[in-house]
């Protein structure tokens, strides 16, 4: 069977002997090391990728994929940019709304973002109608005045459902009496619970007529929101439309009104991939004095070979295959040991807490109270080449050192 001879020397090379226990020790150390930190990387990106997907899709489901609004601070015809926008092939909903900021008195005062929707549209563009913990949005009728507060914004304001809540609108009225806020009692119809602070202590929901008397907009609204059915087709979407639609209209994707947070998660999530990768690359460099190791130990047969022939080109071959199989086995194993932690560490969390009695994410304190996970076999991909590289880079020093072995002075001593 036909072998090449720098992958047969390279390959016994990397096999234990009786008298070069330490060195093999230094190898398996090596390979341990990679794998570690393979293992280490995958299993923190897919989490960080869970966090990343599980806070997108909380936001996401109060807000929508794409916003349209009027060039000035209102706009009526949105009844036609809701038509044009529905032609599109991957706007699945659209629906207007009205938006301002206002004053919330119940028990106590808070400011909080005001929204007025459509109920039977609503569900075509947010998930609020499965986020209501209490109530329905179906409860909030043109003429009735009812809102829906977030359960955090309702617990601050020491409100029930039927309870009385007071808006003030930035309207100013002119009375006998002077100058005053606009403001009109509400009765409180539900809560619902988002999953992020943004929402449930600072957003109050009620029907957009209501909105509109309110603010005194006539039948003008504050934009139209738009469902995609890829999120990630934003961007397009809204250059598409804004095209379509003209210049007296904008439009705007979520990606534009999150940007400075999707770019935070994303800044950490390449930080933490250097960090690591740094790890990666130090347990790979240990292959370095592995094989120097090796070379020394190795000198008489080096020369050996040589005098028998063997190039300067196939000594580097031998110590490049045997630490390329070091780095090999070891991104192998961590690959491994990566996708496997990746798969279950949303079960494994659960477990360990309740071995140590210990929660790490309280649901008291944190929004997100289980460890989420995201696998992405791309950055597997990416993270295995990556560890590979380093590793086939810290063979070439040892492997240049050993090629320059003279065969004269290895053996003046023998």
């Amino acid at each position: 069977m036909f072998r090449p001879l720098e992958l047969f020397i390279g390959l016994r090379y990397t096999r234990a002997k009786r008298r070069n226990h330490f060195i093999s020790f230094i190898s398996l150390s090596s390979m341990l090391g990679i794998a570690v930190g393979v293992t280490a990387l995958i299993t923190v990106l897919s989490v960080m990728n869970g966090f990343e997907k599980e806070l997108r899709t909380r936001m996401l489901g109060m807000i929508s994929h794409a916003t349209i609004s009027g060039i000035g601070e209102d706009f009526g015809d949105w009844q036609g940019a809701v038509g044009k926008a529905l032609k599109h092939p991957h706007v699945t909903g659209a629906a207007p709304y009205v938006e301002r900021e206002a004053m919330v008195q119940g028990m106590r005062v808070s400011g909080a973002l005001l929204r007025g929707i459509a109920p039977e549209r609503e569900g075509t563009v947010s998930e609020l109608v499965e986020r209501m913990s209490e109530g329905a949005v179906e409860s909030l009728k043109p003429g009735e005045f009812n809102i829906v507060l977030g359960t955090e914004l309702a617990s601050f304001l020491g409100v029930v459902k039927g309870d009385q809540v007071t808006v003030y609108a930035p309207q100013l009225n002119v009375t006998p009496v002077g100058v005053l806020p606009t403001l009109k009692r509400f009765t409180m119809s539900g809560t619902f619970s988002a999953g992020m602070n943004q929402y449930d202590r600072g957003l109050a929901v009620i029907h957009i007529n209501d909105a509109q008397r309110l603010y005194r907009m006539g039948e003008g609204v504050s934009g139209v929101r738009l469902k995609l059915d890829d999120m990630f087709l934003g961007r397009k979407v809204a250059r598409e439309l804004a095209d379509e639609l003209g210049e007296f209209f904008s439009v705007r994707d979520w990606t534009q009104e999150n940007a400075n947070f999707f770019s935070a998660v994303q800044m950490e999530k390449t930080v933490m991939f250097i960090i690591l990768l740094l790890i990666v690359a130090v347990a790979a460099f240990n292959i370095i004095s592995t094989l120097i190791m090796v070379v020394t130990d190795k000198q008489a047969d080096i020369a050996i070979l040589r005098t028998l022939g063997l190039s300067p080109a196939s000594v580097m071959g031998v110590f490049v295959v045997q630490g390329t199989i070091i780095g090999v086995v070891g991104t192998v194993l961590g690959v491994i040991g990566g996708v496997l932690l990746a798969l279950n560490v949303e079960n494994l969390v659960p477990m360990l807490e309740r071995l140590i009695g210990r929660q790490f994410l309280s649901a008291d304190i944190y929004y997100i109270s289980e460890l989420p996970s995201e696998l992405l076999w791309s950055d597997v991909s990416t993270i295995a080449l990556c560890s590979f590289v380093l590793s086939t880079l810290a063979t070439l020093y040892p492997a240049l050192r050993a090629a320059r072995t003279q065969p004269a002075e290895a053996l003046r001593y023998e």
